[in-house]
């Protein structure tokens, strides 16, 4: 901050305002009311927050709670906040704010030009590079988190085959399978998409009443959480013995992947890993992938910073956590999408989900 000339920082969305404070609540998803935290240069962070938040926020390490009694939709904090901004950074200050890709501003567009008029002089700029260069890297306790859920939902999927079969719907597969991560002991299941069929494109959609028949694919993809932590893999599965076609699509994402892990090392780039990964895709035959990427970012987030594409070249330093996610389409309108979760260690890439069978395992 002090590099950057910035006198405090300006964080509003859930995972900024947890990774610096420890404030962790579903509360979010109520969009009544928003949330600050400003970060000063020195010292700890100060929570200008909603009065109904007072009592959890008073149970992280942040001393300095300043709150309002919202909703209060005439003046939503702002001025409690734009005197707090300015008490830090003086009438002419800088001010940081994530503004760049991956980030969000969560309050009103009419709060935000309030909140400008307030400052007078003072200007906000963009403080991304900041919190992603923080977010990027984790800590051994943020690691041991992810770890813990990677196991959950890995021994979740290998006990998979026992849950699900030939004439059961969509919807009840999806619901045996969430049944079982929070049994085996994930905090939540914010995330679980997948599909069914002899070939699919679409791997992003909720579960309908379609029955699973023999001679169809599943694939489950699961973000579920422990201790506000995400795992992000998934896992195929083929009902009877898989169309040719559709097991050399998953041998090809198969072997696409341990090319990856190969080149996920620190010094190289994600677009180093995204060129290895790639160069087996086009080899096998890809005619395309609609994911726009083959991994990213992990963490408190189900998709985080950085992302493995031909131009992002984000150094990989020792630390981070990434999922790699070769998608490969072998036939028009279907798609096989494989995904692992891994740390970034001084040697490369340790595996923290369970690597998935080298052949499309049968169920049936």
């Amino acid at each position: 901050m002090a590099q950057a000339g910035v006198a405090c920082l300006l964080v509003c969305t859930e995972p900024e305002v947890r990774y610096f404070t420890g404030f962790h609540t579903p509360f979010w998803q109520s969009p009544t009311r928003p949330w600050f935290t400003v970060i000063p240069t020195e010292g700890k962070p100060i929570a200008v927050i909603p009065g109904i938040g007072e009592s959890a926020m008073s149970g992280t390490w942040v001393d300095d709670i300043r709150t309002w009694p919202a909703p209060q939709p005439e003046d939503e904090g702002v001025t409690l906040l734009a005197s707090t901004l300015l008490d830090l950074a003086g009438p002419a200050g800088r001010i940081g704010l994530p503004m760049a890709a991956e980030t969000h501003l969560r309050m009103p567009l009419s709060d935000y030009e309030m909140l400008q008029r307030h400052l007078g002089d003072a200007t906000l700029v963009d403080a991304t590079n900041i919190v992603r260069s923080l977010r990027m890297v984790k800590s051994e306790a943020e690691i041991a988190n992810i770890t813990h859920i990677c196991r959950i939902v890995s021994e979740s999927f290998a006990v998979l085959p026992e849950l699900v079969g030939i004439g059961m719907s969509e919807r009840d597969a999806f619901k045996a399978f969430k049944i079982e991560l929070l049994r085996r002991g994930a905090d939540d299941v914010p995330y679980l998409v997948g599909a069914s069929g002899p070939g699919f494109s679409d791997v992003i959609k909720q579960p309908t009443d379609r029955v699973i028949e023999r001679g169809d694919l599943l694939m489950f993809d699961t973000g579920s959480t422990y201790a506000g932590y995400f795992s992000d893999f998934d896992r195929n599965y083929s009902f009877g013995e898989p169309d040719p076609g559709a097991a050399q699509a998953y041998r090809t994402v198969w072997e696409a992947t341990e090319a990856g892990l190969a080149s996920m090392r620190p010094g190289a780039t994600t677009s180093d890993v995204w060129a290895a990964t790639a160069e087996v895709l086009t080899d096998g035959g890809s005619l395309g992938n609609s994911v726009g990427r083959l991994g990213h970012g992990l963490g408190m987030q189900v998709t985080e910073w950085p992302s493995n594409t031909a131009g992002d070249a984000t150094e990989i330093v020792e630390g981070m956590v990434l999922t790699l996610e070769p998608g490969f389409t072998w036939e028009p309108g279907k798609l096989m999408l494989h995904e692992e979760n891994v740390v970034i260690r001084e040697d490369g890439a340790h595996l923290l989900s369970w690597r998935a069978e080298r052949e499309l395992p049968v169920i049936g």
